[in-house]
């Protein structure tokens, strides 16, 4: 493991993918709180976001104000509802700009995500001479994406709150798939049903369109 502690370190957080993440493995909330500590190990810390989803009916304020307290930034936007009753929630492109325009700023980009539509990012960031770190969950990585790191980090129940890990075998089916929380089909490929195109894709887990509900302690 070829970590300087001289490193100037950029965090990135997929808020959505690892949230359902930690509650389908392990019916737990990820620590926000610890995560930073975790990542930076006494590097400097030059910039850390949180990406978030939100609906207009659940009231995330309390969220929010705990991700700022305990120093990230945050970028927000709102959960989109298709004519077809599918929704699309997801921040993808943003934190593949963001990573990549602060890129010149930083010695390592960590990504806190299974999602394997960061590929490309940790590939084209490598080729810039960063060095790329992805932190996630068992069974909920993409194995192109631990591949693709400069170093994989599997997070595990050190991370999470009062975890009450489950069993592999009773975790659901579409954990065999790679794809993030908010992909655009999710919600009806989790229902069993193909899109529009006669094309089936697994998923990690089902989009649900709540993300934190208000009073729900995360620390």
């Amino acid at each position: 493991m070829s970590v300087s502690y001289d490193q100037r370190v950029g965090i990135f957080v997929d808020v959505q993918n690892m949230f359902y993440a930690a509650k389908h493995l392990y019916n737990s909330k990820l620590n926000f709180a610890r995560l930073l500590d975790y990542i930076s190990r006494g590097r400097p810390l030059v910039r850390s976001i949180a990406y978030v989803v939100q609906t207009p009916e659940i009231d995330q304020s309390n969220f929010l104000t705990m991700l700022r307290s305990n120093g990230y930034e945050i970028r927000s936007k709102d959960l989109k509802q298709r004519p077809d009753g599918s929704c699309k929630g997801d921040w993808d492109m943003g934190l593949a700009l963001d990573a990549l325009a602060m890129s010149d700023r930083l010695d390592v980009v960590a990504i806190v995500s299974g999602d394997g539509d960061f590929v490309d990012l940790v590939n084209f960031l490598k080729a810039r001479g960063v060095r790329v770190e992805v932190y996630s969950f068992p069974y909920s990585t993409a194995e192109e994406l631990r591949h693709a790191a400069t170093e994989y980090f599997q997070m595990g129940t050190e991370i999470v709150i009062n975890p009450q890990p489950r069993p592999v075998s009773s975790l659901p089916a579409f954990y065999n798939g790679y794809r993030t929380v908010g992909d655009a089909d999710a919600q009806g490929e989790h229902n069993g049903e193909h899109n529009g195109h006669g094309e089936h894709h697994e998923h990690l887990m089902p989009f649900e369109p709540i993300v934190v509900p208000n009073g729900d302690p995360i620390t």
